[in-house]
């Protein structure tokens, strides 16, 4: 029997004879044989090569969104299927009281009406490759700061060779395997991207923060967008109205066959960030810091938010970005602790790395690559849990919290761009663009104050800056009327007020402020800075341990926001006697919406009702259940920055669009489990219903054409 078949093998015995979930968040350019088997043996009927490498291979239609979600491509004229809440920052962007996007949904009938993004692009993934034994002979014995230097430098330098090729493309070196291999990845940048369609926010955002990360779903969380390139070149240009819609070589083909139980399915994206290798004392710091913080501080931010958005539709639009991408991963802290407690997580990683410690001491020659010492990563933990608390809370609590200390921080850190000629007497100035339709100065002033106030209740003492000492003497721990004075005294909120560089500027009580938080926030860099980078040696060592000790096994390397596949099965799971079914249904979204005048997340337009309670849904109910199918699970592997990723069938057709994990596997980022963990996606021909039925868009479906 060959090798890869006996890995194969090992992989089927780790699951139920039924079903089994297959982790892992695999690179394509080199996907071990053993996994491309394992795929075939469940269902995927393409060559190898139609995956990476083909001109037509499936790869080349995906896209990463905008540097923080996934997408693909679905026409020959740049069409792209995203998320609802990856399009949301661009929706709320083009929205105003008068024409609100968000609230009331938009369609571009024609190009011309088809909406330019400031700042959006799409990415494709054009090649990669392993420069690993480049990069560790320039990196031998460096700090993790002359390593992040020296890995700009000699990306600065393959881009600069590669653009002398083809000025659109660029490079990109990331570290996987704990930084135990190094990969370089081009990449092809189209900045000229335009919102298309969107449905209403109560049906894109459906169930809200009620839903958020719950199975069942019924949200309808898609987008469209297009990419528009140079007419001459069909290649990448900056926004131009002369620009014309792209032409891709090749487009994922739109499914309306759906899916059954127990179906292949494949999901392409781009993965942001998971840490399975993380030892035992780095998911306790995790789970006693980083997330309890979040939770914490993320509580306090989000009930002022709220307090204001309900009053004013106006403050809402601005706010409500924000808003959402903060109450996401403060109920994502939330569901993760929970699991890392429920299934005893730290334990389970501590005897596993008992295991690795006795597998270390049975080598009869001894590897300095793998030698991890466990007792000076816990005593490295155990120093740093101070800085790294502090740390958490500086940033929740300062960090694009509030306009004014922003402001402040942008003018100390040098992040804005004096502006007037250079021979002017007073010097050059800064003077900050006038957004005052972006906040609100009420909530900004609130804001402020409460968290300097909970900052200074949760670090120590010697991390407060010197204002707290003016706080307690001059405003007797008042912190609302120490932010009352701030805010008149301070400049930095006054439209078109100059700042020059001078005493006057430098005064400043709200520049003063922001001056005195950097340099705290120097010092516990200063505090974390040694011992983050013996952790992290420590860290890459026990990653190689892990890898070397099961090498009859793959290994895929954590999730850094490059482009990976993972792949499954379409079906539900147990638990506690709750059957999960793996998909939901018209019928029961609803249900849900009758219960809209009572629970906010719920409610919904008239005509949502009136479409969701059809008789008959045609071409778009699925064949086999005759129901309209809304969401579906499958065990495909998902983490933040999946969201949007293309979910295809073993034809390489397109099912759905991956949006969430589940509430039971929310440590799922640190511990994939088999049993529990799931991808959820929205059904695509509940995409194309809506485009349809709601939208009448038929220029766009004429365009996808799906089969």
């Amino acid at each position: 029997m060959k090798k890869s078949t006996l890995l194969i093998a090992g992989l089927l015995a780790l699951g139920s004879t039924a079903m089994h979930a297959d982790e892992g968040m695999w690179t394509l350019y080199n996907l071990p044989e053993a996994v491309y088997e394992q795929m075939v043996a469940e269902g995927f009927q393409l060559p190898q090569a139609m995956l990476y490498g083909a001109p037509n291979a499936i790869s080349n239609s995906v896209i990463n969104f905008s540097g923080y979600c996934s997408g693909v491509v679905v026409s020959p004229n740049g069409l792209v299927f995203t998320n609802h809440h990856c399009g949301f920052s661009a929706i709320n962007a083009h929205s105003t009281v008068e024409h609100d996007y968000m609230k009331n949904g938009f369609y571009a009938k024609t190009y011309a009406e088809e909406l330019p993004n400031k700042d959006l692009f799409v990415s494709f993934m054009k090649k990669q490759e392993d420069i690993t034994a480049r990069v560790s002979k320039l990196v031998a014995g460096k700090n993790g700061e002359q390593t992040e230097a020296i890995i700009d430098s000699l990306t600065n330098h393959l881009t600069d060779s590669i653009k002398a090729i083809d000025k659109t493309l660029h490079i990109s070196i990331d570290p996987f395997y704990e930084g135990n291999k190094y990969y370089a990845t081009t990449y092809q940048d189209f900045p000229d991207v335009r919102l298309v369609f969107t449905v209403p926010k109560s049906m894109g955002k459906f169930g809200g923060e009620t839903d958020n990360w719950m199975w069942p779903r019924q949200t309808s969380d898609f987008s469209v967008f297009r990419i528009y390139a140079d007419p001459k070149t069909n290649g990448p240009a900056s926004y131009s109205k002369d620009n014309v819609p792209y032409k891709p070589a090749n487009w994922a083909p739109v499914s309306l066959e759906g899916y059954k139980d127990k179906d292949f399915a494949m999901t392409i994206g781009y993965p942001g960030s998971t840490n399975r290798y993380l030892s035992s004392y780095g998911i306790q710091q995790r789970r006693d810091i980083n997330n309890a913080v979040q939770v914490q501080a993320r509580g306090i931010k989000l009930a002022i938010m709220k307090r204001y958005m309900d009053k004013s539709e106006k403050t809402r639009i601005q706010y409500e970005d924000k808003y959402v991408g903060a109450a996401n991963y403060w109920k994502n802290s939330m569901g993760m602790n929970k699991c890392i407690d429920s299934i005893g997580l730290i334990r389970q990683k501590a005897e596993y790395e008992a295991k690795i410690q006795r597998w270390l001491d049975e080598k009869k020659v001894k590897d300095p690559s793998v030698d991890v010492d466990f007792a000076k990563l816990s005593r490295l933990y155990q120093e740093s849990n101070e800085p790294a608390l502090v740390q958490a809370y500086w940033r929740e609590s300062f960090w694009k919290v509030s306009e004014l200390i922003q402001r402040a921080f942008d003018i100390t850190r040098g992040a804005i761009e004096p502006q007037g000629p250079e021979n002017d007497p007073k010097g050059q100035y800064i003077l900050f663009k006038d957004n005052s339709n972006d906040w609100n100065l009420a909530l900004d002033k609130e804001m402020t104050a409460a968290m300097l106030k909970n900052y200074a209740e949760h670090v120590p003492a010697q991390y407060l800056p010197e204002a707290y000492n003016e706080i307690k003497t001059k405003f007797g721990n008042n912190y609302k009327k120490y932010v009352d004075w701030l805010y008149s005294k301070s400049m930095l909120l006054v439209k078109g007020h100059k700042f020059y560089n001078d005493e006057k500027t430098l005064e400043d009580p709200g520049i003063l402020l922001g001056v005195q938080l950097v340099m705290v926030y120097q010092k516990v860099l200063a505090d974390y800075a040694t011992k983050e980078d013996a952790i992290a040696n420590e860290e890459k060592k026990l990653c190689e341990a892990k890898v070397q000790m099961e090498m009859d096994m793959p290994h895929y390397s954590d999730a850094n926001f490059t482009m990976r596949l993972s792949y499954g099965q379409v079906g539900g799971y147990m638990l506690g006697g709750f059957d999960s079914n793996y998909y939901t249904a018209a019928e029961s979204i609803v249900e849900k919406m009758k219960k809209g005048k009572k629970l906010e997340d719920y409610k919904v337009e008239p005509v949502m009702m009136e479409l969701m309670s059809a008789k008959d849904f045609g071409r778009y109910a699925d064949k086999t259940t005759g129901k309209m199918q809304l969401c579906f699970l499958t065990n495909n592997d998902i983490t933040g920055g999946n969201s949007g990723s293309p979910m295809f069938d073993g034809k390489g057709r397109l099912i759905g669009l991956a949006f969430d994990g589940n509430w039971d596997s929310l440590s799922s980022d640190i511990n994939f489990d088999r049993k529990l963990a799931r991808c959820i996606g929205v059904d695509i021909r509940y995409v194309l219903y809506l485009m349809d039925k709601w939208g009448h868009a038929d220029r766009l479906l004429n365009e996808i054409n799906p089969q």
